[in-house]
């Protein structure tokens, strides 16, 4: 809606849903290790997301992230195929979206790549994720997304985080046309008001805490406890979007 700022929450499994839902969220990027950047989910994820967003009506609601490693996003011919499959699986399980991305090894988006995922997803939104600001020029890479159909745009503007790129997503929202302008990259309820006077269209937040529930993790099992979505940080980011102008 004109004037409204979307909340996206970036979770990792089924109760992140519920509560993303519940708190109000507009959509959720569902993904799994976030401390990787996010990956892609697994099938019983996305399978229990949408049923999840059925049963509460809310449509538009999950968006998939199709990554299928941790580093960096100049992908192989092998890797570039597994994410058009990973979309296409996405897409028959009913998502409303898929978020992706891919450069080339000279820093620049990777069109050809792209367009593929762009063919991939049909009718599903695309969100290109923060590659963007891998990218050498955000501004340039929106305008080249925009001619791809590309929705929308998750960017801190190109810097470290959503403060220090405060300008340059004031200028990309200023010259984005059709495509949205997602703030991402450690937001905070605090920065909700002045990512708003920037403009943008949205922010993104993965409203992280951690639990260690799952017992001891023992010898081979990886680091003790676990991320999960905190629903005061979900519930403070929509309360905050709803009170701000843009």
């Amino acid at each position: 809606m004109p004037g409204t700022l979307r909340v996206e929450i970036a979770v990792q499994d089924a109760a992140g849903v519920r509560i993303a839902l519940t708190a109000g969220a507009s959509r959720i990027e569902l993904c799994q290790a976030l401390g990787l950047g996010g990956l892609t989910p697994s099938a019983g994820l996305i399978e229990a997301a949408v049923a999840a967003a059925r049963d509460a009506s809310v449509p538009g609601f999950v968006h998939v992230l199709v990554r299928p490693r941790g580093g960096g996003f100049v992908y192989d011919a092998d890797e570039i195929d597994t994410i058009v499959r990973d979309i296409r699986r996405s897409a028959s399980f009913a998502v409303d979206g898929v978020v992706v991305g891919a450069l080339t090894a000279q820093g620049e988006l990777d069109l050809e790549a792209l367009a593929r995922f762009v063919d991939a997803a049909g009718e599903l939104d695309v969100t290109v994720h923060r590659a963007v600001d891998a990218a050498d020029d955000q501004l340039a890479a929106v305008a080249a997304l925009a001619a791809l159909g590309v929705r929308r745009v998750l960017t801190s503007g190109g810097a470290v985080d959503c403060r220090a790129g405060l300008g340059t997503l004031r200028a990309m929202a200023e010259a984005s046309g059709p495509v949205e302008i997602m703030a991402g990259g450690g937001v905070r309820i605090a920065d909700i008001a002045l990512l708003a006077g920037a403009g943008v269209d949205a922010v993104h937040l993965s409203a992280r805490g951690t639990t260690t529930r799952g017992g001891t993790s023992g010898p081979g099992g990886g680091v003790a406890g676990f991320d999960i979505t905190d629903p005061g940080l979900v519930r403070a980011a929509v309360a905050a979007a709803g009170v701000v102008a843009r």
